[in-house]
């Protein structure tokens, strides 16, 4: 059957889009649509920071995006030199909380040892790290998206753990949504199932999914990445047909093929 992914293809890596191939395993076809698209900003500020480990009691990476941001600020010869002789061992004495696998890998590639890639939201990771941090470290540094959420933020706070946060990309809807999505209903039709990958994918996407589907929405099985990705699909009023055990791209296509049985 045919599943409607609403995220962007895998970056730079060659070979399938894991998403695409779990699911073609399982006997569907996956198509992937991207719905955001992402402006860099703050990033010599951010580059200053990140040479200056000692100020800071560890780092905190909620998305693949800010890792990306980090990696910018390693282009130039002398920059990636420096980093990589000195300041990525300063920074791995302390810890590296990272949320999920996707962003724990991008992480491993600047040299760096996360921790916490199988929390899977950052309600679990603000947990592990209230657990672990004292009150009266240097602040955790959280290089973050415009539209990030509160939650872990607001966890450490309330629990004395001291953070810094800079807003290093800002998130807008892709350029080409509603194109895209029309193309994809006028050759496809209407898929059995639609995955969101994030709540500002629901945001971007519903108003279209709903007027290109019409009257048989119903008949759509909605799945959602995670429990964040879930609510915010549940608040538009629609019932959510599965949620991912975990932000993989596995346990997505396990939850699809289920509920499409």
């Amino acid at each position: 059957m045919r599943v409607l992914l609403l995220k962007e293809p895998k970056d730079g890596e060659s070979g399938p889009d894991p998403y695409i191939k779990e699911l073609e395993s399982r006997g569907h076809k996956g198509t992937l649509l991207p719905v955001l698209s992402f402006k860099f900003v703050s990033l010599n500020t951010l580059t200053d920071k990140l040479f200056q480990p000692e100020k800071y009691g560890g780092l905190i990476f909620t998305s693949p995006r800010a890792v990306e941001a980090v990696r910018m600020c390693l282009e130039e010869d002398e920059r990636r030199e420096e980093w990589h002789k000195a300041v990525k061992n300063k920074w791995n004495t302390k810890s590296i909380y990272v949320v999920g696998k996707a962003t724990a890998s991008l992480v491993q590639n600047l040299g760096l040892n996360p921790l916490g890639e199988d929390t899977g939201t950052a309600e679990v990771l603000s947990r592990l790290i209230i657990e672990r941090e004292a009150t009266n470290i240097p602040p955790l540094f959280f290089p973050c998206g415009s539209i990030k959420r509160e939650v872990l933020p607001t966890a450490l706070r309330e629990n004395g753990v001291p953070l810094e946060t800079l807003t290093v990309y800002q998130t807008a809807e892709h350029p080409n949504l509603e194109k895209n999505l029309k193309n994809y209903f006028k050759e496809q039709g209407i898929p059995a199932s639609i995955a969101f990958f994030s709540p500002s994918g629901v945001k971007f996407c519903l108003e279209v999914v709903r007027r290109l589907s019409a009257e048989q929405l119903t008949q759509i099985k909605f799945a959602a990445i995670g429990p964040t990705t879930q609510d915010a699909i549940a608040a538009e009023g629609l019932c959510v047909s599965c949620t991912a055990e975990k932000p993989t791209a596995e346990h997505l296509a396990i939850a699809i093929a289920k509920t499409l049985q």
